[in-house]
């Protein structure tokens, strides 16, 4: 897999776990301040998507991972 299909996997794999950690009519409710970790991710998405920059695939190309296209 190239660095940003990890970061998109990554991505929508914290929202949903998020979303299924923060809604209380989820059977796996904690708490629904999970739902700050839902606005959080997609906070970070919004801001790679307008500065052209990732965090999450700058660590995973020092990791060795290949950015392709």
């Amino acid at each position: 897999m190239k660095s940003w299909q990890i970061v998109r996997l990554l991505a929508g794999s914290f929202i949903l776990l998020s979303l299924a950690l923060g809604v209380p009519g989820s059977p796996l409710f904690v708490s629904p301040w999970w739902l700050a970790f839902t606005a959080f991710v997609g906070a970070n998405l919004l801001q790679s998507a307008l500065t052209k920059w990732c965090l999450m695939e700058s660590l995973l190309r020092r990791l060795g991972v290949s950015s392709g296209c």
